[in-house]
């Protein structure tokens, strides 16, 4: 005997409450209770000459000024925070479509000078030209490298260096947000398609084997590396060659996302 699940009966609205709550939105008053701002802050990483590089901007105001920001700005009252992170990246860094993912919520009371802020930190991925191309709005901008002093995914600050290797000054806890990217990436690398987000939509298995490498911040084994990336159908190989190169051309392939893969 098949035994029936009971439905849930509707209930009729208690036009009564509707209208205690009513009255009680209107009476409130938000300025009673002390409440923090919001800010989101977006790490535009990309890859180049063997390690992770991040998109900053010097802070041209007060606090922090003259120093090294990651693209932020304040969440607008009827804004969502992944909005507010789109927003940030098209005015500050000149990106937009490409991967961006919540990071974490960083909250320590004493994080900005000004006030209580918490922040939302996204994390961007792009490839270096693309990022290179990009032109902000407005606003000093510097693609910097990011010198990892831990290995693995141990974690912890980072510095972010110049093209002449000195290392910038990093407003607020920046330097703990690059961090958390990188280990973040470091974690994820093996089982999300990260490497294919930094590179364009063709390339080579060398240009893929180096960005995996400049993530780990480390070498990985040519040949096993590239048994894997095949055997596990990552990629399809699309007929074409590399063009104007110093070198013998290599096989250009395309990212296959295996779920699609599988549906189809």
């Amino acid at each position: 005997m098949t035994q029936r699940t009971a439905k849930p009966i509707p209930q009729k609205p208690d036009a009564r409450d509707d209208a205690d709550e009513r009255a009680f939105l209107a009476a409130y008053d938000a300025a009673e209770f002390p409440h923090p701002s919001v800010t989101v802050d977006v790490a535009p990483i990309t890859t180049a000459d063997g390690a992770l590089h991040a998109l900053l901007v010097r802070r041209t105001e007060h606090p922090a000024k003259g120093r090294w920001a990651l693209a932020g700005g304040f969440v607008g009252m009827k804004e969502s925070l992944d909005d507010a992170a789109e927003r940030v990246l098209a005015t500050k860094a000149g990106l937009s479509g490409i991967f961006l993912e919540q990071l974490y919520t960083f909250g320590d009371v004493n994080r900005d000078p000004r006030t209580r802020v918490i922040s939302v930190a996204y994390y961007a991925l792009v490839d270096h030209a693309r990022l290179r191309r990009a032109q902000p709005e407005k606003g000093e901008v510097v693609v910097a490298r990011i010198d990892v002093p831990w290995e693995g995914e141990a974690g912890g600050r980072v510095l972010a260096l110049d093209a002449d290797g000195c290392e910038l000054p990093l407003a607020f806890d920046h330097a703990d947000v690059l961090g958390l990217v990188v280990k973040r990436l470091r974690g994820k690398l093996d089982y999300a398609p990260i490497g294919f987000q930094l590179l364009p939509r063709r390339f080579t298995l060398r240009q893929l084997q180096e960005v995996h490498e400049a993530v780990l911040g480390r070498d990985v084994n040519k040949d096993s590396f590239r048994r894997s990336v095949l055997a596990r159908g990552l990629v399809a190989a699309t007929g074409e060659m590399e063009k104007d190169v110093p070198y013998r051309p290599a096989e250009l392939y395309r990212y296959v996302n295996p779920d699609r893969a599988r549906e189809s």
